[in-house]
């Protein structure tokens, strides 16, 4: 039941350049080469015997992590969560990044004809941003705050301004950013500094949306950042926690408590794919203007270097040498 793919577009993730420069995220440590890359989509070149979905032509979004077993966490619909799952590019699973590719036909999605390659590959992030909005309840209304204006940001942003968020507030270090979020949709924009306070920041957020945010959704993983998503957050609201940074981290807990602020965690995502597409094929949700860099290739490691240095949204690789278009 698989199919093999010629890949086409393939984004490089943050998880990608650190697999590269550390070797290693948390538990997940390489023990052996690996080859990179998660974000990606490509053409059906061959379908494995009992594929009646997809046929040789067929443009297709890659869903990158694929259970192996019908466990428990498969069952009640949160295969995400399943420890034995498959997942492109996280050790010792190879990624896509590549020329051609088998994947498991099921995880593999048609794109219309109106979705590009590279809105096909930027699914995967735009995923993070719908199983992220999901957790957090977001509906027609509501206030939001989001920690970080990076590609993860910047999709949640989209996503929370597509299922009904009225003023979406998001903030980052980086003018740059921010300017790329206003572009997006943001509604305001907070500029913070490392010394920051995070009780004075929560103050501000709330000063400038006219009351305290129902959701917050923090992307960055730094301490201090995530001290502030639950001092802003109103009481009986919640908090989404995306980012990851360190493994022990300072927070005030009690002010959750008493507050019934609600303290929700994300691993990745899951059932996505479908929704996705339809937001990208009725132009609910523009994905476009986050791909500021392109490479061939054969430019991989310049490619890879962009990224590190943290210049522009979303590098693309381009993998087909006949056909670079996005």
């Amino acid at each position: 039941f698989n199919v093999l793919l010629q890949m086409h577009s393939v984004g490089i993730c943050g998880s990608d350049v650190h697999y590269w420069v550390h070797g290693r995220i948390g538990d997940f440590v390489l023990k052996e080469p690996m080859v990179l890359g998660h974000e990606a989509s490509g053409r059906v070149v061959r379908v494995g015997t009992g594929v009646t979905h997809l046929k040789p032509g067929d443009r297709v979004a890659i869903e990158p992590g694929v259970p192996r077993e019908m466990d428990e966490f498969f069952k009640s619909g949160h295969y995400n969560l399943s420890p034995s799952i498959f997942f492109c590019a996280t050790p010792p699973d190879n990624g896509n990044l590549c020329r051609y590719y088998i994947h498991k036909a099921s995880f593999c999605y048609r794109l219309p004809d109106n979705v590009t390659y590279e809105e096909g590959a930027l699914i995967e992030p735009l995923s993070v941003g719908i199983h992220a909005c999901r957790r957090a309840g977001i509906t027609l209304g509501s206030l939001v705050l989001i920690c970080g204006a990076g590609p993860i940001g910047l999709v949640s942003l989209l996503v929370a301004k597509a299922m009904g968020a009225s003023q979406v507030v998001i903030s980052d270090l980086s003018a740059d950013r921010l300017a790329k979020a206003k572009e997006l949709g943001a509604d305001i924009l907070l500029p913070v500094k490392r010394e920051d306070l995070p009780e004075e920041m929560a103050k501000r957020v709330e000063s400038m949306l006219g009351g305290m945010p129902h959701v917050s959704i923090e992307c960055t993983g730094v301490e201090s950042s995530i001290q502030t998503a639950i001092y802003a957050t109103r009481s009986g609201g919640v908090v989404v926690l995306v980012g990851l940074g360190a493994s022990m981290t300072t927070v005030p807990l009690l002010n959750a408590a008493v507050r019934e602020v609600d303290i929700r965690g994300v691993f990745r995502y899951c059932n996505t794919w479908p929704t996705a597409i339809a937001m990208l094929a009725s132009k609910r949700v523009n994905v476009k203007p986050l791909v500021t860099h392109r490479f061939p290739l054969e430019q991989a490691v310049q490619a890879f270097e962009t990224t590190r240095q943290g210049l522009g949204v979303k590098v693309m690789l381009k993998c087909d040498k006949n056909d670079q278009n996005p």
